[in-house]
């Protein structure tokens, strides 16, 4: 596997100082954060590492020279907003910064773009699910003629009560994976793994890996903690963050053992970065390097 993190953590850094900080910490690659430049709508997201709206050929050149010298690769360009957004304004505008993702990605040889499929919470699964075949069709057919990889990850964006009632991303079970790959059964169509969010909602994130390990494109390293008291105070309607928490890999429930065993079993060689949302380090810029170098040093015995 090649090891790495989530450059998002590392809000405050420019795109060399993050790569400069992944070799001299002994990390292989990062997933670089690359949503518009402006204000971000939430926690983690409008981090700008590389620009794709300002991207020519001298400007690729001189990123990809940058991680060349450095020794380490960029896994993935990330951008993580809501493309099936009720606003059709907003929508548009999601999917248009896709689509440059997408070129961005060809033009850098990077080849992967990393993000969500979107959801509309006032919606029903079914309606959700036309409007992904609507919008995603032509997404994924645009990956495809530009030879580039869609990963999308299984958060169900639903933590506060302006997600409610259905949360902002559709792909988030099993079930809903397999109508997503048949309807559109593009090899460059896959899923940016993160076990930690089938913990909290009490399902298995081991079998899938089996099962979908031809879908495997990327996968994070993100703990979670159910609080066993709140949510047996408050149960499983409420809003998560209720329950549970974010953690650092090692310092919530899941089996980190399982799951990299489970990697190795399906032969997966991609990317595989640590993504803190930790609160507890969240206070400065070396309370965010540390929580990165905790979770390697912990990931060490298992990679």
């Amino acid at each position: 596997m090649q090891f790495g993190f989530v450059s998002a953590i590392l809000a405050e850094k420019s795109y060399e100082e993050v790569i400069d900080f992944a070799a001299d910490q002994g990390f292989s690659c990062v997933e670089i954060m690359c949503w518009p430049v402006g204000k971000a709508e939430r926690r983690y997201a409008g981090v700008t590492h590389i620009d794709v709206d300002d991207l020519d050929d001298q400007k690729s050149a001189a990123i990809l020279q940058y991680a060349i010298e450095r020794k380490v690769s960029i896994s993935s360009l990330g951008y993580y907003p809501n493309p099936l957004d009720a606003d059709l304004e907003k929508r548009l505008t999601y999917i248009r910064h896709l689509e440059k993702m997408i070129t961005a990605a060809a033009r850098l040889g990077i080849n992967r773009i990393t993000t969500f499929i979107g959801k509309d919470p006032q919606k029903t699964l079914d309606e959700n699910f036309d409007l992904f075949v609507q919008v995603w069709k032509p997404l994924i057919q645009m990956a495809e003629e530009n030879n580039v990889q869609v990963a999308i990850e299984n958060c169900p964006m639903y933590f506060t009560m302006d997600q409610w009632p259905g949360g902002l991303n559709l792909a988030t079970t099993p079930a809903m994976w397999r109508r997503m790959f048949a309807a559109i059964p593009s090899p460059c169509f896959g899923l940016n793994y993160d076990p930690s969010h089938l913990v909290w909602q009490q399902m298995d994130y081991i079998r899938p890996i089996y099962e979908f390990k031809d879908r495997l494109f990327h996968v994070h390293f993100k703990d979670i903690k159910i609080y066993r008291d709140k949510l047996n105070d408050v149960g499983v309607l409420a809003t998560p963050l209720e329950y549970m928490s974010p953690k650092l890999p090692g310092q919530g429930d899941v089996d980190w053992g399982q799951y990299v065993s489970a990697l190795n079993d399906v032969r997966y060689q991609g990317p595989a970065c640590i993504e803190v949302e930790d609160k507890a380090y969240e206070a400065s810029t070396a309370d965010c390097e540390r929580a990165l170098l905790t979770s390697r040093n912990y990931l060490h015995q298992f990679i």
